[in-house]
């Protein structure tokens, strides 16, 4: 993994940042704990590999007033034991955000947020999927939300995701310090719904949302987006099924012989449904580009047309699903990928195929 390098801060900048950490004062105690706040946002800003305590307390030099015998046991008392509540920053960091971003044409963007780790005591972790890697490995996953408009874009929230193994063992629960109300049995979309709601009810305008394939696969997270009135193009992989025309149901009915049938079943005649690689290799694209890179035009080929939820079609699981509208992009390497969106039916796809 390649060394990330933070440039040195210059005085106009570190002016910028006291009078950024100034609006976080009411959210402290004593001026004592915003003093170290500072210094902790200072420490991470710089430049540096390791952004732990230890190394943070070596590189930033104390302001005025805030001498102290071991800077590294006061900066680690700060973030570990001092009375403050980090919700109540992440509040105020929302506000700050909003006056200069907040827009009506605001966006909601889902990933996830990982952090590779050496050892197994920290919350969450284990060997999974490490976005920061490219690749399976010790780290902790926290969904994330950030936030998009015309006017830029900042972070908003996140939550560290407890897998089954950690959720399992109370002990470790108990060592690691999970307070009850974070042990709850939380999927990566569900989160991702509670972050959502969290945002909003502060008031933050925005009617759509975006996310990768890791969220889109969940029918529940975009269930959960239709029941918040929200608009959304999320991704997909090829294994999701889906109709290609409306499809038709038998209503369960008693039958001649055995138990009665109590689900719906496709109607005889019924096309059955078929998986989004399949549906790609029939479906013809045309070519499309949308903004200059540094080799040139980005362009793709595309198809954009309407399909129905099939997923536990064989079992009447999928009867009344709306349509929803399927996004195939072909990339210039070959690679194809999907996404499926619940913008409505009039919506035209040529801004993608010009």
């Amino acid at each position: 993994m390649s060394k990330t390098y933070t440039p040195e801060l210059p005085p106009d900048v570190l002016q910028r940042l006291d009078a950024y950490a100034a609006r976080f004062r009411p959210d402290f105690a004593r001026a004592r704990q915003a003093a170290w706040a500072h210094v902790y946002l200072h420490g991470l800003l710089i430049d540096g590999e390791r952004k732990s305590i230890e190394p943070l307390s070596r590189r930033v030099a104390l302001p005025a007033g805030l001498d102290v015998a071991d800077p590294e046991q006061a900066l680690q008392q700060f973030v570990n034991q001092a009375a403050w509540d980090e919700r109540d920053v992440w509040r105020r960091h929302r506000a700050v955000m909003a006056e200069a971003f907040a827009s009506p044409r605001g966006i909601f963007v889902f990933d996830d947020t990982s952090f590779p780790k050496q050892g197994k005591h920290s919350v969450g972790v284990q060997r999974q999927y490490c976005g920061a890697l490219g690749k399976r490995a010790n780290c902790q996953v926290a969904p994330s939300v950030r936030y998009v408009s015309p006017e830029g874009h900042c972070p908003l929230a996140m939550r560290l995701y407890l897998p089954g193994r950690w959720l399992g063992d109370e002990e470790r629960l108990d060592e690691a310090g999970v307070p009850e109300p974070e042990r709850r049995p939380l999927s990566k979309g569900q989160i991702a719904l509670e972050l959502l709601d969290r945002v909003r009810a502060e008031g933050l305008p925005g009617r759509f949302v975006v996310a990768d394939a890791g969220y889109g696969v969940s029918g529940d997270f975009r269930d959960g987006l239709e029941q918040r009135r929200l608009r959304y193009i999320v991704g997909v992989t090829d294994e999701l099924v889906g109709f290609t025309a409306p499809p038709s149901w038998e209503e369960p009915k008693a039958g001649t012989g055995g138990r009665p049938r109590k689900r719906h079943r496709l109607a005889e005649g019924t096309p059955r449904p078929m998986n989004l690689k399949e549906l790609a290799a029939r479906t013809p694209r045309h070519k499309g580009t949308w903004r200059e890179g540094t080799k040139g035009k980005l362009s793709g080929r595309f198809a954009w047309l309407r399909v129905w939820p099939a997923s536990g079609w064989a079992t009447g699981e999928c009867v009344g699903a709306e349509p929803v509208r399927l996004l195939i992009e072909e990339q210039a390497d070959g690679k194809i990928k999907y996404a499926v969106s619940n913008l409505p039916p009039r919506t035209s796809g040529r801004p993608l195929t010009t």
